[in-house]
């Protein structure tokens, strides 16, 4: 398979993910302000996965952007990643539904930190297949960032069971950590 047609499946699938999250999201059952107060939480869980979901869509960009050629083993990482990118509308719905539960928030750490060890997988993959010394290898460093995230989430399952506030907070920082581009890749390639 081509770079680009994977690329594009890609897209495609994190496309079609959005959609479903927005879909999901139900007007006001009736016409006055408080009634938008109702559904705040469930609009506040989309805008966190929509934002996570486009961190995962811009940084797969970039990262398939510093790639020459894709193994077979890529393309099972890649698939790993968007099958638990697939499952952020389920614990999006779920907790959005029922904020402020331990349960719901737990799974969305879960499925956070599941599809972020996805994405590293697949970052360790594509750099096995370019080799050590790649410009990729040299763009993704340390992954600092991708460390704090993947520790936060993890951090925030069993928080959630403490205080599911405390667990929510951790998700929206790793969401504003992303807001902020991360330019290796960038630079390493124009």
């Amino acid at each position: 398979m081509s770079k680009g047609r994977l690329e594009a499946f890609s897209d495609g699938v994190i496309a079609i993910l959005i959609t479903i999250m927005v879909l999901d999201l139900r007007a006001p059952a009736s016409t006055d302000v408080h009634a938008l107060f109702a559904i705040a939480p469930t609009f506040g869980a989309y805008v966190l996965s929509f934002i996570l979901l486009g961190t995962y869509w811009n940084n797969h960009h970039h990262m398939l952007q510093a790639a020459d050629r894709i193994s077979g083993a890529v393309l099972w990482a890649n698939l790993h990643l968007l099958f638990w990118l697939s499952l952020v509308t389920f614990v999006t719905s779920w907790m959005g539904n029922h904020p402020g539960d331990a349960v719901p928030t737990a799974a969305y750490g879960t499925v956070s930190l599941l599809a972020a060890c996805a994405y590293r997988i697949l970052q360790f993959t594509l750099i096995r297949a370019h080799g050590a010394s790649s410009r990729l290898q040299r763009a993704v460093g340390s992954d600092r960032k991708g460390k704090v995230s993947t520790a936060l989430f993890a951090a925030a399952i069993p928080l959630a069971f403490v205080r599911p506030w405390i667990a929510d907070a951790a998700f929206i920082a790793v969401v504003l950590m992303w807001l902020i581009p991360d330019r290796r890749i960038e630079t390493q390639f124009h």
